[in-house]
């Protein structure tokens, strides 16, 4: 024996195992993922569907809208808008003059209280400019 009073060699402490009985507490888990989806719900944003509300006149008859198409909208008080944005009836021919090789056709959303004669006009500028696939937007009523 040396100074201490153990051995110099490898010795064996006996070690107390004992198990632990508990329950696990999910409250504060609980309270975590309520604080998560409080927190996620308070900072998402929610996309408003673009665009300008118009009332479209009904029919039996309408086809389906194909993809690709630019869109007018004409409202009630004949205001046109072009990608959301007013414009003139001037202004709206140049912008269609830029894009119309790249259109399939266009769409015009015509509110049922729009005048014929301003339909009419956008109607002749976009036979002028040589697109040739026009529509107008109607709701499909079931039979």
């Amino acid at each position: 024996m040396r100074g201490n009073g153990f051995k110099t060699g490898v010795f064996k402490i006996p070690r107390k195992t004992r198990l632990l009985k508990g329950d696990l507490d999910i409250a504060p888990l609980i309270d975590c993922v309520f604080l998560l989806l409080i927190f996620f719900m308070l900072t998402s944003t929610f996309v408003k569907p673009a665009g300008i509300r118009v009332n479209l006149p009904r029919t039996v008859t309408a086809d389906l809208l194909t993809e690709g198409k630019f869109v007018i909208v004409i409202t009630g008080e004949d205001i046109i808008y072009y990608r959301d944005k007013a414009v003139s009836i001037e202004k709206l021919k140049q912008l269609l003059q830029k894009e119309k090789e790249r259109t399939k056709g266009v769409l015009i959303k015509a509110d049922k209280r729009a005048s014929l004669g301003r339909i009419i006009q956008v109607w002749d500028m976009c036979r002028e400019l040589g697109i040739q696939k026009l529509n107008i937007a109607t709701l499909q009523v079931r039979r």
